[in-house]
């Protein structure tokens, strides 16, 4: 494990964070552009646990899979699956182009900068350094 790398993972999850937050709170966010920042903020925050444990990272998008790794390694990750943390999945890929083009509302965009909250708070609770 590299402290260092595992850092930067952090960093750029926290960058997403702030941007999606940071679009949130402007007088008509772009909702879209919020819930594609807290997928990739959760999917970088399991992926610096999974770096940070050792192991190879997949090249996914996939919240289920990850979570599942995630849960190979330390069963308590089972909590976001009940968290339905994987349905941020959605905001990464499918509906960035205009074939499948949707617009979150503004609860949904709330409930993923929630989402991505509580997932930052657990992946750090689970590490020491």
């Amino acid at each position: 494990m590299n402290d260092a790398t595992v850092k930067l993972w952090y960093r750029k999850a926290d960058n997403d964070f702030k941007a999606g937050k940071d679009e949130l709170a402007t007088e008509n966010p772009a909702t879209d552009t919020v819930c594609f920042h807290m997928q990739q903020c959760v999917e970088k925050y399991l992926k610096a646990f999974l770096v940070h444990k050792g192991k190879e990272i997949s090249k996914t998008h996939n919240l289920a899979l990850l979570i599942q790794q995630c849960t190979e390694i330390d069963s308590s990750f089972q909590k976001l699956k009940e968290w339905n943390v994987a349905v941020l999945t959605a905001y990464a890929v499918g509906m960035r182009y205009p074939d499948d083009f949707y617009m979150p509302t503004n609860e949904e965009s709330k409930q993923a900068v929630k989402t991505a909250e509580q997932v930052r708070a657990f992946v750090l609770s689970k590490v020491d350094f």
